[in-house]
């Protein structure tokens, strides 16, 4: 079989889940996958046996710098071959608007116009990986039935061909990429010498590019307006041959002519003064180039970028932005730590990584991930800065360290607290916002690992974006800490009432955002009656949490010197006006009479609660009411009496149970009442429980939920 090694005996027999396979038989795949849909690039993905993470095993079509942000993905990541493995289904990008909309961080990274299908490489049993394909712009928005049908089946061929090479331990073997062969025989490019002659008569420049951008062929006229002899600039790069031309935004260009297969133009201004256009041709195989004077456009490009004079590479500034997209979805600390685990370690080939902080002089750790025992990040936890260590340095000096081995490590930091974590390579990343250093990332590699240069730049790069990342989540979790402790601090901790009536509450914060909210409950056992209270202040922010504070302290001294209902309800919407305040509160308070199986109730524009009798009847109570607390001084608010038999049950709560964008509040109370009736004779803390785990609008949490239930027993 194609690409078979003939090495000596099957040898040991794979790890669980391993595939061994040749890769040529991926090549040959791939290929015959693209030319059935006539795509015009792709990649396959094998899923590693010891971890979650697809790697690119194959590449053709394009050069495989393209993809390079995407070498290594988590199984996790949110990118079109994830999802394909993940969900084992076909990812259709049909262009670059959806492409933002589906996947923003790729669409930052590639905005062309191209489209892309990915689709899982599995059998019935396993899942081997995946593979991408591409095809220009101009591909209809929609994948054809054919297409599709072409798809599904040469990657189910490619599945079972994975299979069988598993169970038979056929090793893998080296392969070329599809793209990557050296390139031969420039001197001839155009074919016949009379060709040649002919184009170097030509007027304007012409030049010859490989996928890759090297060039194959240029005419005399190029050579005089690039200002290189043709001799020096064959099988280069026009971008590193040609300084003026060593810019981003040039060789962006060329990336996007052959992504998208449409002819792309620039203008680039050649020192000391003299513009120059630009003109590509792209193809499958390469790109032609016009070059000639550009005098009629110079004013308009008087703004092109200026040529740095220090190198930039393409596989930097894609790894920065892919991963800035992803970090600014991080809301909390521990996002933080789980984004770098499931998008950075893997892109970066690393195994394990600890993100440290620093609080009163010693380093905390934040987060870890990838480390069996984690007893070994343990060292690091309360560690005086003042330690020679490589987290500690870093930390304080600013500057990144790379250890390329434990002899390295070891050299530098002989130190007996450097005990073996069972890695073989580290990067220590300071992590600086705003010129001030906030923590540590170590990123930890099995391996000994070489950083080269544009490595180390990258990995540099990545740690501010992390920093910043983080710096903006500590705010973030030190607010809410604070939001939702002043809101607990201001709702009872326990609920006593007196013999005769049991009752639970629950109370879940809003989850978007990092406001708090004004929605109250509270029970004031006065014998022989009890009282119960709900409510609702308007706005979700420290002022309404302060308010409701105040509204449940003079609910509870009014109903302490004896006030009935309706006096309670008038006395509270009074001191809400005499506070000065512009926001309003709905209310529910209630006067319980468990001996007397009665309750007497007062509403203020709150929903109507819900009882449900001992026989498991349930209907939504319909009280007479007044306005909102805090509208008008003089509102009256009458009261309404119900039976509160012994084993009834009555459902308080706040909208936020059963109001949110899309939900019917009819339905909503409906099912609630449904709830009740089945399930109501459960004890009541399940009950209460039960009640918000199957609202909607609760799961939601658009808005802040109370819910107060409230159970009559025989006194």
């Amino acid at each position: 079989m194609v690409g078979v090694s003939d090495g000596p005996g099957p040898g040991p027999a794979p790890a669980a889940g391993e595939v061994l396979v040749a890769q040529p038989v991926l090549s040959l795949a791939l290929v015959s996958m693209m030319q059935e849909v006539h795509a015009h690039s792709g990649a396959v993905y094998l899923l590693r046996p010891d971890e979650p993470v697809l790697e690119m095993t194959v590449h053709a079509g394009m050069p495989r710098a393209f993809a390079a942000p995407w070498e290594r993905v988590g199984l996790s990541a949110p990118i079109p071959v994830a999802d394909a493995a993940r969900e084992r289904r076909l990812v259709w990008v049909g262009g670059e608007e959806q492409m933002a909309r589906c996947y923003p961080r790729i669409a930052v990274v590639l905005p062309y116009p191209f489209a892309l299908a990915a689709l899982p490489v599995a059998t019935e049993r396993q899942v081997y990986g995946a593979v991408f394909v591409t095809w220009p712009g101009a591909h209809p928005p929609e994948l054809s039935p054919g297409e599709r049908d072409h798809l599904w089946a040469a990657c189910e061929r490619l599945a079972l061909r994975l299979e069988r090479a598993a169970q038979e331990h056929r090793p893998i073997v080296h392969e070329t990429e599809v793209v990557a062969t050296p390139l031969t025989g420039t001197s001839d490019t155009l074919g016949s010498v009379e060709a040649a002659r002919m184009v170097s008569r030509l007027p304007y420049g012409l030049v010859s590019l490989d996928l890759h951008g090297r060039i194959g062929f240029v005419n005399t006229a190029a050579a005089e307006l690039l200002g290189r002899p043709a001799g020096e600039l064959l099988g280069t790069l026009l971008w590193v041959s040609v300084p003026w031309l060593n810019d981003p935004m040039y060789e962006d260009r060329y990336r996007g002519a052959l992504l998208s297969q449409q002819v792309t133009s620039f203008v680039a201004l050649r020192p000391p003064g003299e513009w120059l256009s630009f003109r590509m041709y792209p193809s499958t195989t390469g790109l032609s180039m016009r070059i000639s004077r550009a005098r009629a456009v110079a004013e308009i490009a008087r703004g092109a970028p200026q040529a740095d004079p220090s190198p930039a590479r393409l596989v930097s500034i894609s790894q920065v932005l892919s991963f800035a997209g992803a970090l600014t979805e991080a809301v909390g600390v521990q996002d933080v730590v789980q984004l770098v685990w499931d998008e950075v370690a893997p892109a970066v080939g690393s195994q394990a990584m600890v993100i440290l902080g620093s609080q009163g002089g010693r380093l905390h750790v934040l987060g870890h991930r990838g480390y069996p025992d984690a007893h070994v990040v343990d060292r690091f936890h309360g560690l005086p800065l003042t330690e020679r260590t490589p987290g500690t340095h870093v930390l304080s000096s600013g500057v990144p360290a790379f250890f390329d081995s434990r002899e390295e490590l070891e050299r530098l930091y002989p130190r007996r607290h450097q005990t073996p974590d069972g890695f073989a390579a580290w990067a220590y990343l300071p992590l600086i916002a705003s010129g001030r250093p906030v923590g540590t990332c170590v990123l930890a590699y099995a391996e000994p690992h070489v950083f080269p240069a544009d490595e180390r730049a990258v990995l540099t790069s990545l740690g501010g974006l992390i920093a910043q990342a983080l710096e903006r989540a500590r705010l973030y979790d030190a607010k809410h800490r604070l939001a939702h402790g002043l809101q607990q601090a201001l709702l009872p901790n326990s609920l006593a009432p007196p013999p005769g009536i049991e009752a639970a509450a629950r109370y879940l914060p809003a989850t978007h955002g990092m406001d708090i909210g004004g929605d109250f409950y509270d029970l004031v056992p006065t014998l022989p009656l009890t009282a119960a209270v709900i409510g609702d202040v308007q706005g979700h922010n420290v002022t309404a949490a302060a308010l409701m504070g105040q509204i449940r302290t003079g609910v509870r001294a009014y109903t302490t010197v004896g006030q009935a209902p309706h006096e309670v309800m008038s006395s509270t919407n009074r001191l809400l006006i005499d506070l000065g305040t512009e926001l309003f509160a709905s209310c529910l308070y209630l006067r319980l009479d468990p001996a007397g199986g009665k309750a007497v109730m007062a509403r203020a524009g709150h929903p109507p609660p819900l009882l449900r009798r001992p026989d498991g009847r349930v209907r939504v109570l319909d009280l007479a009411g007044g306005p909102l607390l805090g509208i008008d001084a003089a509102a009256v608010y009458p009261t309404t009496e119900v039976s509160f038999a012994p084993g009834s049950v009555l459902v308080l709560y706040t909208d936020g149970l059963v109001e949110a964008p899309g939900i019917d509040i009819e339905d909503a109370l409906a099912g609630l009442g449904t709830l009740l009736s089945e399930i109501g004779d459960q004890p009541l803390e399940r009950l209460a429980d039960e009640v918000v785990r199957q609202s909607a609008a609760a799961r939601e949490r658009m808005d802040d939920v109370a819910v107060l239930l409230l159970r009559a027993h025989q006194a």
